[in-house]
């Protein structure tokens, strides 16, 4: 009898730890890497999602964020995440691109896009493409984002091609073509990580960059770069990615609440950050900031300058399909625009 207590209470232990043992597999521990400062929408948006991820069904999701860029550079990140060392990012083209380079047609297109209303036009018509083509590459897209525009910040007031050409432009580091593209059309660009930015205006290294105000508000870039011309220059595009290799390993019930989570802050990411970026631009003001208004003629200026780029970017930065195809849905949205039905 006192064998039978003995093996029955053996029994029932092994039952907890075998229990224990399988709750502590079913949470899994995620990383994710990004550029997105501390503090602002973008980042208050993933963490509402790391909360949900934990409640996710079958144990959650233990999710560790790793924000303005903690972890290096995009480039940086999608190198860890392709060897394993990282199980996500929240990217912009430029490091979707180390990926899969079709999404460039999204961002590295100088002034094509004339309003948000276009890109989002655009982007909903590539974009299942191109999370297709992205998984193929072993990634996964939970979801799809923008941040408005980027804009040029200065030390001195600039507005015209020629003003930027005599001085050492930012430019982000790991893609070689993009300075060759600036290269060719006589400006001086300068590869560099975003945690250089400041460092380098201070040491004269460089005196302008094209950023998105948010980034220049919360890194204090525009204390060293008081000028910033008002010229939409490329949308700031982006996407949350995650390993396939780690997301085949959650349960379909995680899947589905991480993604429907995910998409939650997606939505958020754009409604808030748009607005997020001119709230920026109108504190920056009350700082000291001084904006250089782009009248028509200014405008039609960068136009012509910026049309001569595209036989370089076709092909080279954006593959030629992607290239036509986001004209082709620009001519079909203005010939509707331009033609309402009755």
């Amino acid at each position: 009898m006192r064998n039978m207590f003995y093996l029955s209470g053996l029994r029932g232990l092994a039952l907890l730890l075998c229990g224990v043992a399988l709750s502590a597999q079913a949470a899994k521990n995620i990383s994710l890497g990004t550029l997105v400062p501390d503090g602002t929408s973008y980042h208050k948006s993933l963490l509402e999602m790391r909360d949900k991820w934990r409640k996710a069904p079958e144990g959650g999701v233990n999710l560790r964020i790793y924000a303005g860029g903690k972890l290096g550079g995009e480039g940086n990140m999608v190198s860890q995440m392709k060897l394993g060392g990282l199980d996500a990012g929240l990217l912009t083209a430029v490091g979707l691109a180390d990926i899969e380079p079709t999404v460039t047609g999204l961002q590295l297109m100088p002034m094509v896009f004339r309003s948000l209303d276009e890109l989002e036009y655009v982007s909903k018509k590539l974009q299942p493409k191109l999370s297709k083509k992205l998984e193929e590459k072993g990634f996964v897209v939970l979801y799809w984002s923008d941040a408005g525009w980027v804009r040029f910040f200065s030390k001195e007031p600039a507005i015209l091609p020629d003003d930027f050409r005599r001085m050492k432009l930012f430019t982000w580091a790991g893609d070689p073509k993009v300075v060759d593209l600036w290269k060719a059309a006589r400006f001086q660009p300068v590869p560099l990580q975003t945690s250089d930015i400041v460092p380098m205006l201070d040491t004269g290294m460089i005196n302008a960059a094209p950023l998105p105000p948010i980034v220049a508000l919360a890194g204090q870039i525009y204390t060293r770069t008081p000028n910033m011309l008002d010229l939409k220059w490329v949308p700031l595009v982006g996407a949350l990615v995650i390993r396939k290799a780690t997301w085949d390993t959650l349960p379909a019930a995680t899947q589905q609440a991480m993604r429907e989570a995910a998409e939650e802050a997606g939505r958020q990411n754009k409604e808030h950050g748009r607005a997020e970026g001119e709230r920026a631009i109108e504190t920056m003001k009350t700082k000291g900031l001084k904006v250089q208004e782009v009248n028509a003629e200014t405008e039609e200026i960068w136009r012509k300058t910026l049309e001569e780029w595209h036989p370089r970017i076709r092909g080279s930065l954006v593959p030629p399909d992607i290239f036509d195809e986001v004209f082709r849905l620009l001519e079909e949205l203005r010939r509707t625009e331009a033609n309402p039905k009755p």
